[in-house]
């Protein structure tokens, strides 16, 4: 989008920090076992075409 990254670092509350699920990844053996075969977007070809085709153009700022 042609703009400098503003981040802002939000640390997990204390009071959930022991109930927490840091690391998710979704089990997809299910999935693939009924036949599906597409590959998945990476991560980061995902967030680039959400901020390309959905966010750019629009004043989310």
């Amino acid at each position: 989008m042609g703009l400098a990254p503003n981040i802002n670092y939000i640390d997990t509350p204390a009071d959930i920090r022991d109930k927490y699920q840091y690391f998710t990844e979704a089990d997809i053996t299910s999935l693939r076992k009924v036949g599906y075969t597409a590959e998945f977007h990476s991560l980061e070809n995902g967030v680039k075409d959400y901020v390309q085709n959905y966010l750019a153009g629009h004043k989310y700022r």
